[in-house]
C-alpha cells in the first residue's frame, strides 16, 4: 500500500517476514510484498501447507506489544460474527527481538482488488454495485451491534481535539455510542465482492463513524461521496450521524499536520463548516 521504507527498516522486516514465513507456512513467498506506513508493516502472498495464504507482518516496540492495535485481528476473529466479510485468520505468532516486537498473521487469501491501492483515499470513479454497496450496509449494521469493551474512540480525545481542529467552541458529547471497524477506508475494501481488511483497530466508537469515514475519504470523488451518503444515510443523515462526521473530520485534520492527506485538507474543510452550520 506504501512504498518500501528506509534501507535500515526495510532489511529488519524482509528478515523478520521470511522467519514468519518459515515458521508459519514453511515456504518462500512469493513477490510482490506490500508495505504499510512507514514500514510498520510487510504482506505478501504465501504457499501454505493448506492453501495459499496471506501473511501478514506488524513491527512495534517492545514496550508496545499486547497493545489494542495488536490484539484486534484475534479479536475480531472470535467476536464478529461470520456474516461479516472478512479474511479469517487461520495463524497467529509472535515473538521479540532486543527492542523490536513481531506479530505474524496467516490468513486465508482474498483474491479480489481493493477499491484503492497506495492511499486510503479515492481519486477515482470506482465500479460498486448495488450488490455491493447492500453488502458494506449489512456489514456495517452487523459490526455496530457487536458487544466489545475494545475502545476505538475515547471520549477524553474528542473533548481535547474537536475544538482545535473544528476552530470553535463545540459540544463534543457523542450522542451515541456503536462499535465500529475504526478504519474503513477504500484501501480497506475489495471489490467487486466485498471483503473487509485490517481490522486491528475495531472498537467502541461514534455511531456512524464508520460511514462518516467512508464518507470523508471519498471527497474528491463527489458521485462516490454522494452514494454513501445515500446508501449509508441510516448511519449518516442524523445528529448523531453528522457529529460523527465531525470526529473523523478532526481526526484527519490532524494527519494533514503531519502531511498525509493533504489533497483531502480543503474538502474537510469545506464539509466541516456545512455540518457545523446545521448545529448552530
Amino acid at each position: 500500500m506504501f512504498s518500501e521504507p528506509e534501507r535500515e527498516v526495510s532489511q529488519r522486516m524482509l528478515l523478520a517476514f521470511t522467519e514468519a514465513n518459515g515458521r508459519l507456512s514453511g515456504t518462500m513467498a512469493a513477490l510482490p510484498k506490500s508495505w504499510g506506513w512507514q514500514g510498520r508493516t510487510l504482506s505478501g502472498r504465501v504457499d501454505a501447507p493448506d492453501g495459499p495464504a496471506w501473511l501478514r507482518l506488524v513491527h512495534t516496540r517492545a514496550d508496545r506489544a499486547n497493545s489494542k492495535l495488536w490484539e484486534g485481528p484475534q479479536a475480531a476473529e472470535y467476536a464478529m460474527p461470520p456474516a461479516v466479510p472478512r479474511p479469517r485468520l487461520r495463524q497467529r505468532l509472535t515473538w521479540t527481538e532486543n527492542d523490536d516486537s513481531y506479530l505474524a498473521e496467516l490468513y486465508d487469501l482474498v483474491s479480489e482488488p481493493t477499491v484503492t491501492t497506495g492511499s486510503p483515499m479515492l481519486r477515482h470513479l470506482p465500479d460498486l454495485s448495488g450488490a455491493w454497496w447492500t453488502s458494506l450496509r449489512a456489514a456495517l449494521d452487523t459490526v455496530s451491534a457487536v458487544p466489545t469493551d475494545r475502545v476505538a474512540v475515547r471520549q477524553a480525545y474528542l473533548d481535547r481535539a474537536m475544538p482545535q481542529f473544528l476552530g470553535q467552541e463545540i459540544d463534543t458529547t457523542v450522542p451515541a455510542w456503536s462499535t465500529a471497524h475504526g478504519d474503513l477506508h477504500w484501501a480497506n475494501l475489495t471489490c467487486p465482492t466485498l471483503t473487509i481488511l485490517d481490522w486491528e483497530g475495531w472498537g467502541i466508537a461514534p455511531a456512524g463513524f464508520d460511514a462518516a469515514m467512508l464518507h470523508s475519504y471519498s471527497l474528491l470523488v463527489p458521485d462516490i461521496s454522494a452514494r454513501v451518503r445515500r446508501h449509508l444515510a441510516h448511519a449518516l443523515d442524523s445528529s448523531a450521524g453528522r457529529f460523527a462526521e465531525l470526529v473523523v473530520i478532526t481526526q484527519l485534520l490532524q494527519t494533514n499536520r503531519r502531511g498525509d492527506n493533504l489533497e483531502l485538507a480543503m474538502p474537510l474543510r469545506q464539509r466541516a463548516a456545512e455540518l457545523l452550520g446545521r448545529l448552530t
